[in-house]
């Protein structure tokens, strides 16, 4: 994981392209990682964070490079993270170049570390998506999130300490999962099912991936000037986490759906005459889609209905 320095060869296909780049991190979600002393899956969530952003731009991920800082290096916990993070990069098919270490005694407790990461990805420039081919009447398609993924967590861990909850906890909500094992599962990674639904004959006008800020936030983005988005509130199931987080916390509809993905964690926005070929298409690569929403005339806004 030492410094990097070289170059990287530009994939062959690509007469004119466009390069994309995304920094992220996995936020909080490191402390319940620290806490359960369970390293190999925030990797993952790393490198995902990274690729299902530039992926709403049609990129194909490129590489990946990652930033670990601690007060001291734990050579099981550093293992852990980066066979996550060479994990992350198998799914999404980019490679691990390398990254930075920085020891930092004082800054961090002892056990402590967090993460960032970086990627680069690709693409054609007449397959760039900015939102411009949106219309309205267009169709939301939501894609099925693994859970929670990284975002939220400072909430998440407010909950557990004033319930004075445990991470082994199994609520029977939960079908014999522990808080822990569900609340650490990683990120969903979409980017070989979308890139090769990308290269399918069905006509997609832009992507969202619904990460801090929920769809409120995140799905509007992909949208034209003066165009909004209604979102059918019981078009998809919610997984049983976010109904055990909303009574555990005592939290509002709003406030939840303003947090957490709410189990979409991407969003497709194709023509209505090809919404049913959409939800085809990925239910025959067995992954659970929903037609959750359409576009509308507005001003840039998310609505429940």
């Amino acid at each position: 994981l030492g410094g990097f320095g070289g170059c990287f060869e530009m994939p062959s296909g690509y007469q004119q392209p466009v390069l994309v780049s995304g920094t992220d991190g996995v936020g909080t979600k490191l402390k319940i990682a620290q806490e359960l002393n369970r390293h190999d899956t925030v990797g993952i969530d790393l490198v995902a964070m990274c690729v299902n952003d530039i992926l709403t731009s049609g990129a194909e991920p490129l590489f990946f490079l990652d930033y670990l800082a601690t007060g001291k290096l734990n050579s099981e916990q550093l293992a852990g993270v980066v066979e996550g993070i060479a994990e992350g990069c198998r799914q999404s098919g980019c490679a691990l170049l390398g990254g930075e270490t920085a020891e930092m005694p004082g800054f961090y407790q002892l056990g402590e570390y967090d993460l960032a990461g970086f990627c680069v990805g690709v693409v054609e420039k007449s397959k760039l998506m900015d939102g411009s081919k949106v219309e309205v009447g267009d169709v939301a398609i939501g894609l099925k999130s693994a859970g929670v993924h990284s975002n939220g967590f400072s909430l998440v861990r407010k909950i557990i300490e004033t319930g004075k909850y445990s991470w082994s906890d199994t609520p029977n909500i939960l079908g014999g999962n522990s808080l822990g094992e569900e609340l650490i599962t990683p990120t969903q990674i979409y980017v070989k099912p979308i890139l090769e639904f990308l290269a399918s004959e069905i006509e997609v006008h832009s992507m969202a991936h619904i990460t801090g800020g929920g769809l409120p936030e995140n799905l509007p983005r992909c949208l034209r000037e003066n165009q909004s988005i209604e979102v059918e509130l019981n078009s998809w199931t919610i997984p049983p986490i976010f109904n055990w987080l909303t009574d555990a916390g005592n939290i509002e509809q709003e406030a939840m759906f303003n947090t957490f993905n709410m189990g979409i964690g991407f969003v497709v926005i194709v023509p209505p005459s090809q919404a049913d070929a959409t939800l085809e298409w990925f239910e025959n690569k067995d992954f659970t889609a929903s037609k959750i929403g359409r576009v509308t005339s507005g001003d840039g806004t998310l609505s429940f209905v």
